[in-house]
């Protein structure tokens, strides 16, 4: 037996939508802001998790929030057939915020936000340590213009 995968549609779009502006918005809100019934809105969510489209609600924080914490981009190659692998490790390092993959001479990119110097130290060490990684290049970000 296959299951099919969910595909969202244009109502679960606009769902998904209003809470990436606001991920705390109830049920009650959504529905005003979208025209359908309440239970509507709790069923489509409820759709939303259950098939791992939406995998949790989170707090998005101001960009200056803490301009004491400090912000980089790594750019990673990987080694063969290893992204799956690689992806996997450095979902697991909890400094990094955010991994896309990419064309070009890299094949991930990876946001990286550490409290310290000692911490983004650790960071790009634990990068570098994990098999299939073959090369990385570390970029501060020092102020937004």
């Amino acid at each position: 037996m296959t299951i099919a995968k969910y595909v969202p549609d244009e109502l679960d779009r606009r769902i998904i939508a209003h809470l990436r502006v606001d991920g705390r918005a109830s049920f009650a809100k959504l529905s005003e802001a979208l025209g359908v019934a309440r239970g509507t809105v709790q069923n489509r969510l409820d759709r939303l998790v259950e098939t791992g489209t939406l995998l949790g609600f989170t707090v998005r924080v101001r960009e200056d929030y803490d301009d004491r914490t400090i912000h980089a981009v790594m750019l990673v190659e990987v080694v063969g057939k290893s992204t799956t692998h690689v992806i996997r490790k450095l979902r697991g390092i909890p400094e990094i915020s955010s991994l896309h993959t990419t064309n070009g001479n890299w094949d991930l990119i990876a946001n990286v936000r550490a409290g310290s110097l000692s911490d983004f130290d650790r960071v790009l060490r634990e990068v570098r340590m994990i098999d299939g990684v073959s090369n990385s290049e570390t970029s501060l970000m020092l102020s937004s213009v």
